[in-house]
């Protein structure tokens, strides 16, 4: 080891270029799971989404829009188009201590609204990483239609 730490230097000044890089990616990398430590809410695999939900009854909010909802959503996931969601809504204020799953199709919307949630005072925030694709990726039953 210490005969590596006595080479970097010298590897450093041969390639400036590779050095720089390195560190940009390590700094961005360290940026990211930062900002993931300190968002407030939690990413669930669609297994402990399925565990959420029969265990504990969490809500389950789909902000996609109204024709993706159609083509297949989790069963009991009520439809919150991303444009119309609100987190001071009076239905939701019912819920700030009860444990919500906000998904979409792909997992960006969610994460939108998700933080939306946790900055108006809701405790127990979860998106679904990767989205419905993700549910569906995972071999597990979607619910095709209105309700």
């Amino acid at each position: 080891m210490s005969e590596f730490l006595h080479h970097l230097p010298e590897f450093m000044g041969n390639h400036p270029i590779l050095s720089m890089a390195f560190f940009g990616i390590l700094i961005a990398v360290i940026a990211n799971e930062s900002s993931r430590w300190f968002r407030g809410y939690k990413e669930l695999t669609p297994a402990e989404l399925t565990r959420l939900i029969n265990a504990e009854n969490a809500l389950v909010v789909d902000v996609s829009a109204v024709p993706d909802f159609e083509k297949g959503h989790i069963t009991s996931a009520k439809n919150v188009v991303m444009s119309q969601f609100d987190p001071e809504h009076k239905d939701l204020g019912k819920v700030k201590e009860k444990p919500v799953a906000v998904v979409c199709r792909n997992g960006q919307s969610s994460a939108r609204a998700a933080s939306r949630l946790t900055k108006a005072g809701f405790k127990r925030v979860y998106t679904l990483a990767g989205g419905v694709a993700a549910w569906t990726a995972a071999d597990l039953p979607l619910i095709k239609g209105k309700k």
